[in-house]
């Protein structure tokens, strides 16, 4: 996994922990040294400093998206408003931590974020026009390459492994989600919204009332 932190001391205690935690660890202390490492490196996890000097890493992720990158990214920062956290995954985000925090609790949500990316691969899944690449973790509707999150892509490659079975909700949270999200909360009905609008029509994931969510290309009615 990558940290980018600007702060040498801060930087050298999240790296020193992540260590601890028995993670291989490489560390930038910009944004230029950041895109040089993930262009070179493939990471399960990027943990990224708000403010950087080069600039608002959530920028930078947003343009990681828009190019297909579904590495997942955990933001630290000292924004803790809602509307910062909110702009934080409307970026591409996909966990969001609030200086000062607990480095135990750090290490559990990146450790939660790589377990997405190192679960068995399976093959290229299609369904509908969509073309769902768990090696390369890319997603592609009608030759057009869509643009997720890490999260989104989490959700949707455990729709497409199961195809025109319903996942319940409760197995969308515990596999996609760490230990300490809520489980009645509507992250699971957010999400699956923004899954929808970004892959388009003709719709392919269905709700399955009661249940959770199938993926096909059989319409609900």
């Amino acid at each position: 996994m990558l940290v980018v932190e600007d702060d040498e001391d801060l930087r050298f205690a999240v790296v020193a922990a992540l260590r601890g935690g028995g993670m291989a660890v490489d560390e930038a202390c910009d944004l230029p040294a950041a895109d040089e490492a993930l262009f070179v490196n493939d990471y399960s996890c990027v943990v990224f400093d708000r403010m950087l000097p080069a600039g608002d890493s959530a920028e930078y992720v947003q343009g990681m998206r828009r190019d297909g990158h579904t590495v997942p990214v955990l933001f630290l920062t000292a924004r803790d408003t809602v509307a910062d956290r909110v702009e934080g995954f409307a970026t591409g985000g996909d966990d969001y931590l609030v200086k000062p925090f607990a480095v135990p609790e750090l290490v559990a949500r990146v450790r939660s974020l790589c377990r997405r990316v190192e679960a068995p691969r399976s093959p290229v899944h299609r369904c509908g026009g969509l073309e769902i690449n768990t090696a390369r973790r890319t997603v592609h509707r009608d030759g057009v390459l869509l643009g997720l999150t890490g999260k989104e892509f989490a959700v949707l490659e455990m729709l497409a492994a199961r195809p025109g079975e319903a996942v319940r909700r409760a197995e969308l949270i515990e596999g996609c989600w760490d230990e300490l999200t809520e489980p009645n909360s509507n992250v699971v009905e957010v999400l699956v919204s923004q899954l929808r609008r970004k892959i388009g029509d003709p719709p392919l994931i269905h709700t399955v009332r009661g249940v959770g969510y199938r993926l096909d290309g059989e319409s609900d009615g």
